[in-house]
C-alpha cells in the first residue's frame, strides 16, 4: 500500500460540504530548510479535493501544515461580511512517520470555531 494524504472539509452552518474551500499545502523546513508551498486545491461538490493531495514518493516523512482559507470562505459562499469573520486562515500542521500510511486531515468549519482530528 502505498501512502497519500487527503482531506475535506464540512461546513457545520449548513450541515454539509464546505464547496469551492481554497486549502495551501505547505512541507515545512527545519533548521536552514525553507518551507515549500507544494499545492493549492479548492474542493469539489463533495468538500474534497479530487485526488489525494500526495501519494506514492510525493508523501515523505516531515512536518506538513495545511492552511485552510476558512474567511474567504465564509465571506464569498456564506455571505459573512469581512468585519463580522472570527477565522480568516486556519493552519492544520502534522507530522508524518510513516510513508506507507494514509493521513485524512478533515476539517469541521463553521464561522465561529472549527475541529480536525487524524481520520481514516
Amino acid at each position: 500500500m502505498s501512502g497519500r494524504l487527503t482531506t475535506h472539509v464540512l461546513d457545520m452552518s449548513v450541515g454539509g460540504p464546505a464547496v469551492g474551500f481554497r486549502i495551501e499545502l505547505w512541507r515545512l523546513g527545519g533548521g536552514q530548510e525553507a518551507s515549500v508551498r507544494l499545492k493549492e486545491i479548492r474542493t469539489n461538490g463533495d468538500g474534497r479535493a479530487d485526488a489525494p493531495l500526495l501519494q506514492g514518493e510525493e508523501l515523505q516523512a516531515g512536518l506538513y501544515e495545511l492552511i485552510f482559507a476558512a474567511g474567504e470562505y465564509f465571506t464569498a459562499r456564506r455571505g459573512v461580511a469581512e468585519s463580522e469573520l472570527f477565522l480568516d486562515a486556519v493552519p492544520v500542521r502534522f507530522r508524518v512517520g510513516d510513508t506507507q500510511a494514509h493521513y485524512h486531515v478533515p476539517l469541521l468549519v463553521a464561522p465561529g470555531g472549527y475541529s480536525t482530528y487524524r481520520g481514516s
